[in-house]
C-alpha cells in the first residue's frame, strides 16, 4: 500500500488508483465519452485566468467558512455526487460521508450509489441527495418521499441525462452497469489483488451482491448480473412540469444540477429552486459541452441573488476555487479526485484529500491579499490565453 504521507495535491490521488482498481472500474471513474472533450476542457478552462493579487491587505484573520441558507460550512466546496462509490471503495459513500461530517463539509449522496440512503445519513445527518428521476409522477413522488423520510434536508435533481450517453471506453474497457460476469472481467479483478480482497470479496461477504439501492423508492438492479437491465425508464420525459411538482412536495432545499444556460437557471429560479449547480457532468454526457466555468458568469448574471449559484467541473486546487468564486460561484464540488482517494486509502484518504484542498485554499486567500472567498471578483482576475 502507498504511503499517504506522499500524497501531497489531488492530482497525485489518480495514478495511485490507476495502479489499485481494476481497469473497468477505473476506466468508469477517470474516463468520460467520446472524446473526453468536455472533460478536458474542464480544467483547461481554468487554466485560461490569472490572477492579479492585492498586497498590503491584513490577512491574518482570513478564514473560508462560508454560510448556505444559515447553515457554516468549514470551506468553500463540498464533495460531489458519484455513481458506484462502494465498488471503487471498501462501502465507498459511507467513508465519503464521513469524511466530509469529520471535515463539516456538505456530501452529497448519489441516485446511482450501492448503499441504501438510510445507512449513510446514518452516518452523516448533513449529507445531501442527488436523486436521477424518470419522467413518471408517481415513482418521482415515491423517491422524494422516501428522501424526506430518510431525514436528507437537501435535494439536487440532476437534469442532463434525458438519454444515455455514448461512453465508448466503457465498452473498451469491459464496464457497463450492471457488470457482465466474464473470464476477461474476472482477470482484470484477480489482478488487483488489494481492491479484490478488501472491496469486492469483502462486501460480498459482509453485506451480499451490492444493488442499485436509491435509484427510485424500490431496490434496483445487482451491480453483477448476466441478464438483469439497470431501469432508466423514461427519463427523456423529464420536464419542468416535475420541477414543479418536487417544489409543492419536497419540504427542504431544492438545487437543479446540470444547469448550462442561463435561461434554464432563470427558469429553476422561476419554479422556486433554491439554487443552480453550473455542471456538464464531469463531461460524461453531451461531449463538447462548454466548461462550466466558461458560462459561470452569464449564469451568474441572469439569477443575480434569487438563487445560489454553484459550480461543480474541473476543480483541483484551491487556486480553481478561488477563480470560480471570482467569476460568479457562491459554492464549489470536487468528485473524481474524492473517489480515488477512498478507492486507495479509504475513509483516511478522502480526509488527506479535504485538508490538502482546504490548505491550499488558506495559503492561496493569504497571497491574493483576501480574508473570504466571497471577496473574490472578476477585477482580481486577468484572461490569458
Amino acid at each position: 500500500m502507498p504511503s499517504l504521507s506522499r500524497v501531497l495535491s489531488l492530482d497525485d490521488f489518480a495514478p495511485l488508483s490507476r495502479r489499485h482498481l481494476p481497469r473497468p472500474v477505473f476506466g468508469y471513474v477517470a474516463g468520460a465519452t467520446e472524446r473526453n472533450a468536455s472533460l478536458h476542457d474542464n480544467a483547461r478552462a481554468f487554466a485560461e485566468w490569472a490572477f492579479t493579487p492585492r498586497v498590503l491587505a491584513d490577512v491574518s484573520r482570513r478564514s473560508q467558512a462560508v454560510t448556505l441558507w444559515g447553515r457554516e460550512w468549514a470551506a468553500p466546496f463540498g464533495i460531489a455526487p458519484m455513481g458506484m462509490a462502494a465498488l471503487v471503495a471498501w462501502r465507498g459513500d459511507i467513508a465519503l460521508a464521513a469524511a466530509a461530517r469529520a471535515a463539516n463539509i456538505p456530501y452529497v449522496l448519489s441516485g446511482s450509489s450501492l448503499i441504501r440512503m438510510e445507512e449513510v445519513i446514518a452516518a452523516n445527518p448533513d449529507a445531501w441527495f442527488q436523486a436521477y428521476l424518470p419522467g413518471d409522477s408517481r415513482r418521482v413522488e415515491a423517491l422524494v418521499d422516501r428522501v424526506a423520510a430518510a431525514g436528507f434536508g437537501t435535494l439536487l435533481l440532476t437534469v442532463d441525462t434525458a438519454v444515455l450517453p455514448n461512453r465508448e471506453n466503457n465498452v473498451r474497457n469491459g464496464f457497463s452497469t450492471p457488470l457482465r460476469p466474464s473470464l476477461r472481467l474476472a482477470w482484470d479483478g484477480a489482478i488487483r489483488p488489494r481492491w479484490l480482497l478488501g472491496t469486492w470479496l469483502r462486501t460480498l461477504r459482509e453485506h451480499g451482491m451490492p444493488h442499485f439501492e436509491n435509484s427510485f423508492a424500490e431496490r434496483g438492479a445487482p451491480i453483477l448480473a448476466k441478464n438483469v437491465l439497470r431501469d432508466f425508464t423514461a427519463r427523456d420525459h423529464l420536464n419542468w412540469e416535475h420541477l414543479a411538482l418536487i417544489r409543492r412536495r419536497w419540504p427542504g432545499k431544492l438545487l437543479v444540477k446540470g444547469v448550462m444556460h442561463p435561461d434554464d437557471a432563470v427558469r429553476a429560479a422561476d419554479e422556486g429552486a433554491d439554487g443552480v449547480i453550473v455542471s456538464n457532468h464531469g463531461g460524461r454526457q453531451l461531449d463538447g459541452t462548454a466548461s462550466p466555468l466558461r458560462v459561470l458568469p452569464r449564469v451568474a448574471e441572469a439569477v443575480g441573488e434569487r438563487v445560489v449559484v454553484m459550480l461543480d467541473g474541473g476543480i483541483r486546487r484551491g487556486t480553481d476555487v478561488l477563480k470560480a468564486y471570482a467569476l460568479g460561484a457562491r459554492f464549489t464540488f470536487v468528485g473524481r479526485p474524492m473517489l480515488h482517494a477512498a478507492g486507495v486509502f479509504g475513509q483516511a484518504g478522502v480526509e488527506k484529500a479535504i485538508a490538502l484542498l482546504m490548505a491550499e485554499i488558506h495559503t492561496d486567500m493569504g497571497l491574493m491579499g483576501i480574508t473570504s472567498p466571497g471577496a473574490m471578483g472578476p477585477a482580481l482576475l486577468e484572461r490569458v490565453g
